[in-house]
């Protein structure tokens, strides 16, 4: 948790489970309570997510839950999305030119 009060910005990557955040990312959510009183560094905040659901639309309750997060820390804001779709196997995501690139341009401007 200091690494992340001290990062700049941070960036998530979760697969996206039932049209939620996995579980996994939910509990280190729920683990950064005490960064809530904490003077902390980060404001940009990244998600890059992946679903094998072919609808950009399956990652919204993740973006939703993440937006959550984010409003209880004054000066951060969700910078950011990247949603992979239709990456059901392993390796899937290379075929999803547009998700490739987007991440690619969303680094650039971290």
């Amino acid at each position: 948790m200091a690494q992340m009060k001290q990062a700049d910005v941070l960036v998530f990557a979760a697969p996206i489970y039932f049209y939620e955040m996995s579980g996994q990312m939910k509990t280190l959510l729920d683990r950064t309570n005490p960064l809530f009183p904490a003077k902390y560094a980060f404001g940009g905040v990244y998600l890059l997510a992946s679903s094998a659901d072919g609808d950009a639309a399956s990652m919204d309750g993740a973006v939703k839950g993440l937006e959550g997060w984010i409003s209880c820390f004054e000066q951060a804001r969700l910078a950011g999305v990247v949603r992979g779709t239709g990456a059901d196997e392993k390796g899937a995501i290379r075929d999803n030119a547009g998700a490739l690139a987007d991440a690619y341009e969303m680094g650039k401007n971290v």
